[in-house]
């Protein structure tokens, strides 16, 4: 069930399909603003805080890869992206911008609100909690696991949506691998072909890595395990 007081902000250049979207994840519940390119969003986003941006990649000027990119030095909002094109390397390159999930046009409204509420359940919500946090020490950074947060001494390090939900599954079960399939499931990712889903995971994982590990390409504490998938070894 969708989260009645979540603001959406659809962005699109066909004013039709940016309507049409805007009218029926209206009648869901959601709250709606709608922007017609980059440019419009910006300046929605300099005065409104969304919970997830639905981003149309093919528009004029900026394109939604490009946008999504320059979005993720600054915001951690989680992004879905709409594409007309469906090969493998494009959804990919979606990915490696930033975006949490991607859906190939045309598409059945039902399944963008599938996809839409499986983003916002994995956003962690506020931990009120006064109790001493559980802390996981990888290097200089440390993990709050109560609350889901990444810290570099004072300073948090900014998580995507879907990266706050890789950590909290390995930081579950820390020096125990844990496999692909399981991730797929416990991100939502179901419903695509098994090759997909597993680059797709592979390519959060190198963006999660690029957070923790002083080189990503040679990782200490997000680690491969052959045969079995992705491990967390804190200090």
């Amino acid at each position: 069930m969708q989260d009645a007081d979540a603001h959406l902000l659809i962005v699109d250049d066909d004013e039709r399909i940016r309507g049409l979207l805007q009218k029926f994840l209206a009648r869901q519940g959601f709250w709606v603003s709608a922007a017609r390119d980059a440019a419009h969003a910006r300046r929605l986003l300099e005065g409104l805080d969304f919970d997830l941006i639905v981003l149309d990649v093919m528009m004029p000027g900026e394109d939604g890869v490009t946008f999504t990119k320059a979005l993720r030095e600054t915001l951690t909002t989680p992004i879905l992206l709409l594409t007309a094109k469906n090969e493998t390397e494009d959804r990919i390159t979606g990915l490696e911008a930033g975006a949490d999930d991607y859906l190939a046009k045309p598409f059945e409204p039902r399944e963008l609100l599938l996809r839409i509420n499986a983003i916002l359940r994995r956003v962690p919500a506020e931990d009120e909690d006064a109790a001493l946090p559980k802390v996981l020490h990888l290097g200089p950074l440390r993990y709050d696991v109560e609350k889901g947060k990444l810290w570099e001494g004072e300073a948090p390090v900014r998580l995507t949506a879907t990266e706050t939900q890789l950590m909290r599954i390995f930081a579950a079960t820390p020096g125990e691998p844990v496999g692909r399939t399981k991730l797929v499931e416990d991100l939502g990712r179901g419903g695509e072909a098994a090759q997909a889903q597993e680059r797709a995971i592979d390519v959060q994982i190198t963006r999660l890595r690029r957070k923790l590990e002083a080189d990503p390409k040679q990782p200490r504490y997000l680690q491969t395990v052959r045969g079995a998938g992705y491990m967390l070894a804190p200090d």
